[in-house]
């Protein structure tokens, strides 16, 4: 299980190349475009608030991963509970879980990934995000059951 610190480090990095990605997507009229769905470059903020653009999140899932990064960041110092820090482990654990998927699935996002497609700007914001999404479904994995009950085993 990741510290605390480091979990919303990664969740605060993820959220920047999330607000890079968008400037760049209204920019260059990145719409959205995914298996079964596209969307339009004259419909792009439209767009962005349902299914997101090309290189960023709608802000219905944006919402929930700066609630538990701010979370993680206040700590214990603001008289948190564990529990707290369960919520927002989970909330990032699905969050990055669902990203990890979502970015693959972008056309935009294979096309700046395959070797004739790469583009100085749009390139590390697809690796950022997408690496971002991916250390955020592992290090808000739950913790390990622990105890006196469990005991480790010889290495045979």
């Amino acid at each position: 299980m990741a510290h605390r610190s480091t979990l919303a480090a990664v969740s605060s990095v993820q959220l920047a190349a999330q607000l890079a990605g968008h400037l760049v997507a209204l920019r260059r009229r990145r719409h959205f475009d995914v298996p079964f769905m596209t969307g339009s470059p004259e419909h792009l903020v439209r767009d962005w608030l349902w299914f997101g653009t090309a290189y960023s999140a709608p802000p219905y899932l944006l919402v929930p991963q700066l609630w538990a990064t701010a979370r993680l960041l206040r700590g214990s110092d603001a008289g948190s509970d564990a529990g707290s820090d369960d919520r927002a482990r989970w909330v990032l654990r699905w969050l990055g879980t669902g990203l990890s998927l979502g970015y693959p699935s972008e056309r935009w996002t294979r096309a700046r990934l395959s070797p004739g497609g790469l583009d100085p700007v749009e390139t590390p914001v697809v690796v950022a995000g997408w690496g971002g999404a991916l250390a955020l479904a592992v290090l808000a994995r739950r913790r390990a059951v622990t105890g006196p009950w469990r005991t480790s085993r010889p290495a045979a």
